[in-house]
């Protein structure tokens, strides 16, 4: 599926494929919620890096959290330098891919028939807990990466 993104102020804009569409995995780490800026939460999907193309990554800016452990993550977090709106996330260990944030993403995404709520360990008492039905809650990371997750439900694109 080609997916379409951009940032508030237009000044950034990028596409990408995926195999992964469906927006499933709700993260209460504390950088995604003080970078995400939503709900108390962030929610990647998963895009081929080698499809990314961006129009005005000059307006970009990266940035490498603190790690509860106190090191730098290898996660680098794009943002648009102007209006500050989180784009994506790309890691060297994963080159092959990218992590765009569904909240930047124009093209209609696909409702997942369930979330993941993960790294709940961290999520603030003023959120809600997410009990609805079918919801799976992880203390911190699941057991199964995104491919799987879409492999298992049966809703991975295949080439």
């Amino acid at each position: 599926m080609k997916l379409e993104g951009s940032c508030h102020c237009q000044a950034v804009r990028f596409s990408l494929e995926s195999k992964t569409p469906y927006p499933f995995m709700v993260c209460y780490c504390s950088i995604c919620r003080k970078t995400g800026g939503g709900g108390g939460y962030a929610i990647n999907i998963m895009g081929l890096a080698a499809t990314l193309r961006v129009e005005g990554m000059e307006h970009t800016g990266t940035y490498r959290a603190l790690t509860e452990a106190g090191g730098q993550s290898l996660n680098h977090r794009h943002f648009c330098a102007s209006c500050a709106s989180a784009l994506w996330i790309s890691n060297p260990s994963y080159a092959q891919w990218v992590y765009p944030f569904a909240s930047a993403i124009d093209t209609p995404l696909p409702s997942p028939p369930r979330r993941e709520r993960i790294m709940e360990n961290y999520r603030p008492q003023w959120t809600r807990s997410g009990d609805e039905s079918g919801d799976g809650h992880f203390p911190e990371y699941p057991p199964m990466g995104i491919e799987d997750w879409h492999r298992q439900n049966g809703l991975l694109e295949e080439d």
